[in-house]
Formats: C-alpha cells, structure tokens, sequence
C-alpha cells in the first residue's frame, strides 16, 4: 500500500465501533433517564440551563470531543507520561484537603461558581496509567515480593487520600485493581487473605468468636486435606478434638471470668493449641505446604477482635450505621433504611415494561432521594420496567466484556494491563451501585457509570474508556494500513 493512501486512512480505522457504539447508547440511556428523573415544572422552559438534565448535555458534548481529541493523540503519550499523569493526579487530591468544598460529609469537591469538580473520578484514571506503566516494565515480576509492595503503593497513595476526604466509596473502587493483579499472575493464595478479611469483618457482626473460631478450623483441615490427600481420618479427630476444646474453655471461660471477654480469651487459647497440634502434626509428616495454611489461619483469627477496633475508630457514624442497616442489626425505616427502601419500592413498582417516561410515582414524587446520581438506577426499574433495566444492565455488561476482550488481543502489557484496569473500575462501579440500590450491598455514594447525572464522572468515564480504545487501535490500525 502507498504512502498516499495511509495518510487517507480514516480516523476511526482500527477503532473498536462496537466499544463506541455501546458508550454512545449508555450515554444516550444515562440522558434520557436524567431527563426524567430531574424534571422540574416549575421551572420555566424545557431548555433551561437550570435542568439538570440541560447541563449533562453540555457535558455530553465535552465528553464527545474528549473522546475525540484521545482518538487522535499518539498512543504513546499514555505510556510515556503516565508518571506524569500520576502525579498530577495526586496533587489535586490533596488540595481539595485543604481548599475544598464539603458535600454530604465529603470534603471530596473543588467549586468554581456553578462549577464542581471531584479530583477523586480523574485519580482513577492516573492510577490506571501509573499501574500499568509499572507492571509492564520488563523487569516487573508479580512474583517479587519488592514489585507488589510497589504496586501496592500506587494503589493505596490515594485510596488513603480519598478515605481522608471521607469520601470512601470512591476510594475503594480503587481495590478493583485486585482483578487485574489477579489477571496478571498474582498467586491465588495472596488473594485469599483480602477475601478473609472482608469476610471475617462482616461476619464478626454476625456470630460470636467462638463459632468463627470453630468455622475456620473446620475450613482450613478440610482444605489442608484436599491439598495434601489421604490424611482425611487424622484431619477430622483434629477438627473434632479442637472443636471439643474450644467448646469446653468458652464455658470455662465464662465462669472464671463471668462473661467478660470469654469469647476472646477461649479464642485465643484454642487458636494456640491449634497452632501447636497442626504444627507438630506438619512437622511430623514433614507437609511443609501446611505452614502457609496456618499463616492464613493465624491471620485471620487475629484478625477478628481488631473488627471491632476498626468499626468503631475507623469508620464514620454514617458508614456504621449502613453497615448494620445492610446486615440487619439495626432497622430505621425513616432513616438509615429510607433510601434504600424507597429505591426497592420503585424498582419493584416498575413491573416487567415500566411506567413509561416520566410517569414514575416514586421518581415525581420525589420519594427516592438522589434519584438523577447514586440513584438513578431506580428511575431505570421504575420507569423501564425489569425489560429496561436488563438492557441497561446488558450494555454495561458488554461494554466491560469488550474492554477484556481488547486487552487479551494486545501484544504490549501496557495497553493489556490498563484495560483490565478500566474493566475492573467499571465493573465495581455497575455492581455497587446496583447492589445497593436494591439493598444487596451498603449503600456507598459512587455513580453508575454514564448513568449518574455528573459532568466531573462522566467525562473521568469517558477518557478511561477511550484511551483503552486508543491503545487497541494503535496496533490493528498500523496492520490494516500495512494490508
């Protein structure tokens, strides 16, 4: 092919259309559902720059020429500034400590007039480049031990930043990143200990030591005989004599200390023996893969008196209160519960079709607080009916599938590690904001992506995206010219 001819090569040539298109729908879909769901009569004239859904339109068109300007930038600028972006990322960060603006107990805002903008949605998109700028250095090993504690650092700078603005739904998303390290090679037995101690924290809540203690036992020789085989005889005496032990000394316990930290002290007492008896019964054998079991096992016991340290110091009374509204500890309808009861009312009033546009009881009546930004997937449930909410949920679905199917096609890590990057925010984005909505998980104030009402996330949304699609582009455009 000539020279002449690959400059005629047209701008949207190696572009993933199907990426696109599905972006174009989600933003289409977010500005019909804010339309209804903001509408106010008594503001005059439909095209009113007081409507919310007016001023998403303006953001709609910068998002657009975003999107394009990234389309047309080198590719290799995301690679070779990423640091950069990094570190421009962060500086805001902790500005808006110090200059910015409180919104629903997050000081998390800059304000410029009419203007917000949140640096937390644009740090997500830093942290992407700088992650996958590292991991794709030639000497990364996710195996070293020195390279996840860099990663880790990447991570967890403004994780840290954006908890200290009390804005913690957004930092957390952050731990998506789990996803991609998992992707990359990170040992499974890494990952087990993060998933424990979610666990554990919930159900410490829920049941006494006691039970965790005997639980844990009974899943770490059931797991240790299955790695190791044909020790199932030995492995069920030691579960029941541990378990025969813990049951005795919660109610020795209990007496000589009248009730008072007998959960913890028989904690750990048998967390001790159980350690010696596994030990001694791994050294025996000389089963050496034991020792990690019982790392895991150690942790995770001392582990569950600290729940209650973090409960109490760490997290705010708002944040407590959700966390036991979600576990059903405590149960305030015109409180704590409104929200999330309101939003199942709606979606559960929506049927199989919806009420139409604009016809939302719930929605107009303003019963469901937040509708047009955390909660807009209630106006979806109510007004498009359980048909139209799957189709939402289909186009984000696929959207995130697409963005993993771009970064498996990738030949440099780089464009494959921050794809998994922007898949992994998207995908906890989608299942927390309609997890919470419909009470499955608590309530955390993070946007549904291209959804929300929101010019600061969906134009950090947008570029997230298309510079994943830029990097895919690259490669498949040079090889449709080269044709």
């Amino acid at each position: 092919m000539t020279g002449n001819n690959i400059h005629k090569a047209s701008l949207f040539e190696g572009v993933d259309r199907v990426a696109v298109l599905l972006y174009i729908l989600l933003t289409m879909c977010g500005l019909v559902v804010i339309t209804s769901a903001s509408f106010d009569d008594s503001i005059e004239g439909f095209f009113s720059f007081q409507h919310f859904y007016i001023k998403q339109v303006v953001w709609m068109g910068a998002a657009y020429t975003i999107a394009l300007a990234i389309l047309l930038l080198d590719s290799r600028y995301y690679h070779m500034y990423s640091y950069y972006a990094y570190a421009l990322g962060i500086i805001p960060l902790l500005a808006v400590l110090a200059f910015g603006r409180e919104v629903n107990g997050a000081k998390a805002w800059f304000e410029f007039g009419s203007f917000r903008f949140q640096p937390a949605e644009f740090a997500k998109i830093a942290t992407a480049l700088a992650v996958a700028r590292l991991m794709s250095n030639y000497t990364f090993s996710i195996k070293r031990i020195g390279d996840l504690i860099r990663v880790a650092s990447i991570i967890l700078l403004p994780l840290a930043i954006i908890i200290m603005q009390n804005d913690t739904g957004s930092g957390v998303v952050l731990c998506s990143f789990i996803i991609v390290l998992y992707r990359e090679g990170l040992n499974k037995w890494l990952c087990i200990p993060i998933i424990m101690v979610a666990t554990l924290f919930i159900f410490s809540f829920l049941f006494s030591p006691m039970i965790l203690l005997i639980v844990l036992i009974l899943l770490f020789s059931i797991s240790n005989a299955m790695m190791i085989g044909g020790y199932w005889r030995t492995h069920i005496i030691f579960v029941a004599a541990i378990a025969m032990s813990s049951l005795l000394l919660y109610g020795v316990s209990a007496i000589f200390w009248d009730g008072e930290l007998s959960g913890y002290s028989s904690l750990i007492i048998c967390t001790i023996i159980g350690v010696i008896v596994a030990a001694i019964f791994a050294i025996k054998k000389n089963l050496t893969s034991i020792f990690l079991t019982l790392a895991l096992f150690v942790g995770s016991m001392l582990f569950v008196p600290t729940a209650d340290v973090i409960f109490e110091s760490v997290l705010k009374p708002h944040q407590k209160e959700r966390i036991l509204s979600f576990l059903g500890i405590i149960n305030d309808p015109s409180g704590v519960d409104y929200n999330v009861n309101q939003s199942k009312i709606a979606i559960g009033s929506g049927g199989l079709f919806g009420k139409g546009f604009m016809e939302g009881t719930q929605i107009k009546y303003n019963f469901v607080p937040e509708k047009h930004t955390d909660f807009i997937f209630c106006t979806v449930g109510e007004e498009w009916g359980f048909i139209g909410a799957m189709i939402v949920m289909a186009l984000l679905c696929g959207l995130i599938l697409r963005l993993m199917k771009m970064g498996e096609r990738q030949q440099e890590p780089f464009s494959r590690i921050y794809s998994y990057c922007v898949a992994s925010i998207l995908l906890f984005h989608a299942l927390v904001n309609i997890g919470m909505t419909v009470g499955l998980i608590p309530v955390m104030g993070i946007p549904l992506p291209f959804l929300s009402y929101g010019g600061s996330s969906l134009v950090a949304f947008t570029i997230l995206v298309f510079v994943a699609i830029r990097l895919d582009a690259s490669p498949r455009k040079g090889a449709m010219s080269i044709r």
